[in-house]
């Protein structure tokens, strides 16, 4: 049962909108989800409350650093993937979170700050794979992505991702109404009522090439383990 955490040192980057996309998009194509929400603002549990049961998903809140591996191992038999939603922070809940996962996502604007904040994640990978032989795949994601314009900040992170040979997910998470309201609405972009929120169609593609290019670069090992939704 794969563990994809979603780790930036700096807040604001688009990770929890991120965690939270993957999530319902996993959950829409079968897959049982489980959100360990170890951010202390607790955004994905209160979306959590304000949707009510929403199908394949749990959400754990309060996660700390003593509890995170026992929730892990406690729901194992009963989740396909879990989602690590962390603090815009480093800490050692981070690098302990990053150290259990199967896969870390690295969400980034297009900004110098957000670079930096990513950098410190990347830095610690390499610091597990030089130090304890600790090898574990992570993918950088743009995030709140303009649709329309390329702006030039945004270009200079992607050559400075390139030129680290850092992997970037083909798929960015653009900037969409959708993506924002759902915290406030609840459920997700299934149940979306479309007169509220602009381009839902386009926000609902997105998310599904999201999940889609994700799910092939962290499949299940399980075999079986998907039931596909309608």
């Amino acid at each position: 049962m794969p563990v994809i955490t979603f780790a930036n040192t700096k807040g604001g980057a688009g990770k929890t909108t991120a965690a939270l996309i993957l999530a319902t998009e996993l959950a829409r194509q079968g897959a049982r989800v489980t959100i360990l929400d170890a951010d202390p603002q607790h955004w994905i549990t209160h979306w959590h409350e304000t949707s009510g049961s929403v199908p394949n998903i749990e959400v754990i809140s309060e996660v700390t650093l003593a509890s995170l591996q026992g929730h892990i191992s406690e729901n194992r038999a009963r989740t396909d993937y879990f989602v690590i939603d962390l603090a815009g922070a480093r800490n050692t809940l981070m690098a302990t979170a990053v150290g259990l996962s199967d896969h870390v996502m690295i969400p980034i604007q297009g900004c110098a700050m957000d670079a930096k904040g990513g950098a410190q994640v990347l830095e610690l990978l390499c610091h597990l794979e030089q130090k304890a032989g600790i090898r574990i795949s992570h993918s950088v994601v743009l995030t709140r992505v303009n649709s329309l314009v390329t702006t030039r900040a945004l270009q200079v992170v992607k050559t400075l991702l390139a030129q680290r040979s850092v992997p970037v997910l083909d798929t960015p998470i653009i900037e969409r109404s959708a993506f924002r309201d759902i915290f406030d609405c609840g459920g997700t972009l299934q149940t979306m009522d479309p007169n509220r929120a602009s381009n839902l169609d386009k926000a609902r593609e997105n998310a599904r090439a999201f999940g889609d290019e994700v799910r092939r670069l962290v499949p299940l090992r399980r075999v079986g383990a998907i039931r596909r939704a309608a």
